[in-house]
């Protein structure tokens, strides 16, 4: 068998038809992939969807989302292990366009960013810009365990997905994935995310839970200068952010040039980041690099945060 398609899902009742459906009507050989469906204790009609729809279902409670791919993997039969997650879909082409790599034992992992569906709101528009990568077919430093093929002699010699994190496992594997052979991003390898955050509130919720997995996966693998932007970034706006907070509470005790220095940091490092957003997101409206420039708050905020809550 080709591949082994394995979904990790709780409580996904209404996601995970329409997952099966696009994987299902495949332009493909039924008969050279299988669909696992890693179900995580759910308390709907996850399991039965998935049951209906033809999906091996697995029942694992209590375990985290790299646990569940895991224990996928390890029922799988299929050469190229495809980890998607259960609010997504793929396109007609997904698998035709994966089978490219087959024969490429020098790709160890190939996929691409999700993209967003139609009718998404500003705030997916707009991370997706974030999220996508430069090159839409190349090597890259790591890929989205939404949309990420793996050979899977390969992912058993790397011993899998880092259990013990409850998010960033991706780029955990990723960067050990590095060492044996080439990640490599498609563009033409087409999933759409419908899970992804549609406001500030929710955005922000959803980037806590994921740095939460951030600085564990920095002192588990140890320290790489890509990720010195995730992590010092992250901190840098906090500590600016509660120097500036400190100082107009204590307004009427302090010396103005305290404030005023205060307030000067937080505006130079607030420049700087309109500056980012500028060069790196710039298309052709300024009205996008302000939407930009509001989500680089608010992330690095909760990125921030998220650090400050590890035990």
């Amino acid at each position: 068998m080709q591949f082994s398609v394995i979904i990790p899902a709780k409580n996904e009742q209404e996601n995970i038809g329409r997952c099966l459906d696009s994987i299902l009507q495949v332009e493909w050989d039924p008969q050279q992939f299988e669909i696992i469906v890693v179900d995580n204790g759910s308390s709907d009609s996850t399991a039965s969807i998935a049951r209906g729809m033809g999906a091996l279902v697995l029942v694992q409670p209590g375990l985290t989302v790299a646990a569940l791919r895991n224990f996928g993997a390890a029922r799988a039969r299929g050469e190229l292990l495809a980890f998607m997650d259960a609010d997504c879909t793929v396109a007609h082409s997904w698998l035709r366009q994966a089978a490219k790599y087959l024969d490429r034992d020098d790709i160890v992992c190939f996929g691409s960013p999700p993209g967003v569906p139609p009718g998404a709101t500003w705030v997916q528009r707009a991370w997706y810009q974030v999220r996508s990568k430069k090159v839409p077919l190349g090597e890259t430093a790591w890929l989205e365990s939404m949309n990420m093929f793996v050979r899977r002699d390969v992912f058993s010699r790397c011993h899998g997905f880092d259990e013990k994190l409850v998010s960033c496992e991706d780029y955990d594997l990723s960067l050990r994935l590095q060492r044996v052979g080439k990640v490599f991003t498609d563009s033409g390898i087409v999933a759409l995310h419908f899970g992804e955050a549609s406001n500030l509130s929710r955005f922000f919720r959803k980037e806590l839970w994921r740095g939460l997995g951030n600085l564990k996966g920095v002192l588990h693998h140890g320290i790489k200068l890509s990720e010195l932007p995730n992590v010092c970034l992250p901190m840098l706006h906090c500590i600016l952010l509660v120097l500036l907070l400190t100082a107009l509470l204590l307004a009427p005790r302090i010396d103005a040039g305290l404030l005023f220095a205060a307030l000067a940091l937080f505006l130079v490092w607030q420049s700087l980041l309109l500056l980012l957003s500028y060069i790196k997101y710039y298309r052709g409206t300024l009205s996008h690099v302000v939407q930009i420039f509001v989500l680089l708050n608010v992330y690095y905020l909760a990125r921030g945060v998220a650090m400050l809550r590890q035990p």
